[in-house]
């Protein structure tokens, strides 16, 4: 046992940006994925609207913490042997992937059907009529709950923990098994993770009312 110094406070800052690169690399590679099944449960054929339903069904309806067991333990069962990070990053990915997929999904089909209309009017082929119409206008509507949703990807990144992921919840188990300072350790833990959070929470919230307004 040790005294808890100045020295821990840095080590659980720049363990907060472990954090931050984990939940970008989830926000990136889940709008990517969250996009396309976006438009795969936007779209007319049945045999791209029934897997991307189940794909949301399976990792919105199941915890983070079991997805993350699945593939950090499931991976060496199938002899992938994949470290925290790539584990965490994965699981971080698909989760992000279907509730931004459903998220974007109600922003796509709030647009107004005469939208598509006067593109079809046009002769846009589908990829033009997505690409020019559909998604410029979905971007705008979109923009306040992704902000918001980010807040739950930060908050997630303290699941991988559990699996040895070093990020700011991990560190401070390590530091509070040193020190023995729960209190200390993880009211300092806490207080970073609102520091990341509500910045993003409030300018969700202002996005939401400038939308508001915009729309009157």
């Amino acid at each position: 046992m040790r005294e808890f110094t100045y020295i821990d406070v840095i080590l659980l800052v720049e363990a907060a940006r472990w954090t931050l690169a984990l939940a970008a690399i989830a926000l990136v590679g889940g709008s990517i994925g969250g996009l396309i099944i976006a438009l795969m449960r936007t779209a007319t054929s049945a045999w791209l609207v029934r897997p991307a339903q189940a794909f949301i069904v399976v990792f919105q309806g199941t915890p983070l913490l079991m997805q993350l067991f699945l593939i950090f333990f499931g991976a060496p069962v199938m002899g992938l042997h994949i470290n925290p990070w790539i584990a965490a990053s994965i699981a971080l990915i698909l989760n992000t992937s279907a509730f931004l997929g459903d998220i974007w999904r109600g922003c796509i089909q709030a647009i107004p059907k005469g939208q598509t209309e006067a593109a079809l009017a046009l002769n846009l082929s589908t990829f033009h009529r997505i690409k020019e119409v559909i998604l410029p206008q979905a971007f705008k509507v979109a923009v306040p709950p992704t902000v918001g949703f980010m807040v739950q990807i930060i908050k997630g990144t303290s699941l991988t923990a559990i699996i040895g992921f070093t990020e700011l919840t991990r560190t401070g188990q390590i530091i509070n098994n040193a020190t023995f300072e729960p209190v200390l350790v993880f009211s300092l833990v806490a207080a970073l993770y609102f520091c990341m959070c509500w910045p993003l929470s409030r300018l969700a919230t202002h996005m939401e009312r400038r939308l508001a307004r915009s729309a009157r």
